[in-house]
């Protein structure tokens, strides 16, 4: 079984990767799925995301659904 991370890349600190933190997942209005948290240091953090690894996410309970 695999884990699944929700990382970002962080526009402020020009990092990739960054793990988010306390990540609300929504849906867009055209259904695309998105990730919004923080990196654990104040800066925000939002990334787009498939439907298969947001849902994995969600049942993971790496992240709240927003919808």
């Amino acid at each position: 079984m695999s884990t699944v991370t929700l990382t970002a890349y962080n526009v402020k600190t020009k990092e990739k990767n960054v793990p988010i933190h306390d990540a609300v997942i929504t849906k867009t209005a055209k259904g695309a799925y998105m990730a919004q948290g923080h990196d654990g240091k104040g800066n925000k953090l939002t990334t787009l995301l498939g439907e298969e690894k947001a849902l994995a996410a969600i049942k993971a309970g790496l992240a709240k659904q927003g919808w």
